[in-house]
């Protein structure tokens, strides 16, 4: 699989973020849409097309994200992410690691990736939840060591330049 043309004048690292979320989403049955949040709430990556991109081939069954884009499900996600740590340090409960929110009609997994960075997806109702959490984990797990400073930057000006 080759990185989007939108990765073009990316880093390795940031390339290879790209690729890996782009993995997630089609490879995982039922991920409807993804989205990587800084700890400041702000998007870095998402599963959503570059602004004006038409999918490859038409598929009338594809279930959309949330309403709107990604960036509703990174403001989702990053509140999401708050209203958990905000209990979890009520309850002296240490760090919060996954979070999961079952819908009527899907469901809605955070992830802490590190430095407060989060990982949301927003799944179909009959997604294998345990199958949709490994792979978040997998994600977590070869991102978060590449997650610098420098690389939120470079992934934060990449989504305000195509947007």
């Amino acid at each position: 699989m080759n990185a989007p043309s939108s990765t073009y004048g990316l880093s390795t690292e940031a390339r290879n973020l790209h690729w890996l979320l782009a993995n997630l989403v089609e490879e995982v049955p039922g991920v409807r849409s993804v989205a990587v949040v800084s700890s400041d709430g702000l998007l870095l990556l998402s599963s959503d097309p570059q602004p004006g991109a038409k999918p490859a081939v038409a598929d009338p069954t594809a279930q959309d994200g949330p309403k709107g884009s990604s960036a509703d499900l990174a403001t989702i996600v990053s509140g999401l992410g708050s209203l958990t740590l905000g209990a979890s340090q009520l309850m002296d409960g240490g760090g919060v690691k996954q979070t999961m929110v079952a819908m009527d009609e899907g469901s809605l997994f955070v992830m802490s990736i590190s430095d407060g960075s989060l990982l949301g997806v927003h799944a179909t109702p009959d997604c294998d939840m345990t199958v949709v959490a490994y792979h978040m984990a997998l994600f977590v797990g070869r991102a978060g060591h590449v997650l610098t400073p420098e690389l939120r930057s470079e992934l934060r000006k990449s989504m305000e330049s195509a947007q």
